[in-house]
Formats: structure tokens, sequence, C-alpha cells
């Protein structure tokens, strides 16, 4: 597995190495581009704040998330074993998609109050669309043989969408729990730029109006880190739990 990173360190070495001597040699100004050496010594200066406000993104990320796929697996189960259900649901699901999230958060700020539900409503809006439509696509990818088959041992319709579509669809299941992940972060900072008294969007707000700009930047990266480190959690779990889901191709043992 390192030797496998090592390429992707390499290049990210390089590129803060050619960042930082860029900044030195160009003489940029901090409030313009501060260098990584200044954005590391300002972020670890305020290190107490920046956690506070990590771990204020982190759960309403994670409650975000959670809220995904309680909601998006059912539905997108309901949608794949009914055509007429699915005609009826998707038409929404694309409403609420072409909305944008920044002109919908206010509204929601005002119905529900200055306070952490509406930015998790934001996050889930913002992450629960791929996984539908990731799972939906599994379970309707299903090989025509094998419902057929389930069909011929006279399997019930929750039979066969639990035990045979659901398995098959495993691996686009995690195809959109790993784009979720992502786009739990940006719903969750797009939420804290509308309203919010905590979190690393609002950091990035009250750096900037302060010209703190090597903090605000700290705050992006903790961001880019977070969602990395959330994609990566996924794709372990997917490896632990379904060693076989290697790609939608390949359906589970025995299938």
């Amino acid at each position: 597995m390192l030797r496998s990173s090592l390429p992707s360190l390499i290049a990210l070495v390089l590129v803060v190495a050619g960042w930082e001597a860029a900044c030195r040699f160009l003489h940029i100004r901090e409030f313009v581009l501060p260098a990584p050496s200044a954005i590391w010594a300002q972020s670890y200066a305020a290190w107490p704040n920046v956690l506070h406000h990590t771990l204020a993104t982190l759960g309403t990320v994670m409650w975000g998330f959670i809220a995904s796929v309680v909601i998006s697996l059912p539905l997108a189960m309901l949608i794949a074993a009914s055509p007429a259900i699915s005609a009826a649901i998707y038409p929404l699901l694309v409403v609420t998609q072409s909305i944008p999230k920044v002109a919908l958060a206010p509204i929601l700020i005002i119905a529900l109050g200055s306070n952490e539900l509406p930015r998790i409503i934001v996050t889930f809006l913002v992450a629960f669309f791929p996984l539908v439509v990731g799972t939906v696509a599994g379970l309707l990818a299903t090989p025509p043989e094998l419902i057929e088959l389930g069909r011929s041992c006279r399997a019930s319709k929750l039979q066969e969408l639990t035990r045979i579509r659901l398995p098959f669809a495993v691996p686009f299941v995690f195809g959109g729990l790993k784009v979720a992940a992502a786009l739990a972060v940006v719903g969750a900072v797009v939420a804290e730029f509308v309203g919010a008294d905590a979190g690393l969007g609002y950091l990035i707000q009250t750096s900037m109006a302060f010209f703190k700009t090597p903090l605000a930047f700290g705050a992006v990266v903790i961001l880019a880190a977070m969602g990395i480190v959330l994609f990566q959690a996924v794709t372990l779990i997917e490896k632990l739990l379904f060693p076989w889901s290697s790609g939608a191709d390949q359906p589970p043992p025995g299938m």
C-alpha cells in the first residue's frame, strides 16, 4: 500500500516545495498567497481554536452523511422495486438537486432557527442524491438470468430485492458512498458559510475578514484532508466487509 501511495506523496512534496519556493523568491504577499510554512505556523499557533472548528464541521459532516445513508438506501430499494414509484419520486429528487443549496440554506435557517439542524439538512441534501442514483443503478443492473433463477425458485419480491439485487449492487452502493462522503464536506461548508457560529467554513469567513489568509488556507487544507480521510474510510470498509467487491461487473461469490 505504501508503494502504491509513493508517487502521490512525491508529487505532493514537490507541489508544496514549489509553492514555498515561489512565495519566497517572488516575494508574494502573505495576504494574497501565503507560503505553506506560514499556513502551518499560523494554524499551529491557533490550534485550540482550529480544533474546535474542525470538530464542529466534522460533527455536521457525519450527521449529514449518516442521514443520507439511512434515507437513501431504503429509498433506492423502493424506487427499484416499483416503476410507478420511480416515476413519481425521481422527478422530485432531480428538483431537490436543481435548487442551489446556498439559496436554500437561508430559508432553512429562518424556518428552523440558527442551530445545527439546518446545516445537517443542507449536508444531507448535497450527499444523498449520488447515493440514491448509484444504488438504484446497481439494483437495476442485476443480470436478468439471476432474476429469472430467483423467480423459478419462487422467491418473493422482497427476497429478490434483498438476496439477489442488493448483493449485486454492493459495488454501486459503495461507489455512491464514496462520492457522498466527499460531498458531505462540501455541503457542511456551504451551510456554514450561510449561517454558523462555529465550523471551518465560519473560520474561513472570519479569517478572511481580518486578512488572516494563512489561517483560512489552513482551514481549507483541513477540509481537503477530511474529505480524503472519509473517502478512504469508506474504501477500507468496503475492502474489509466485501473483499469481492472490486468492480461493478464482478458479482458476489455464489451468484
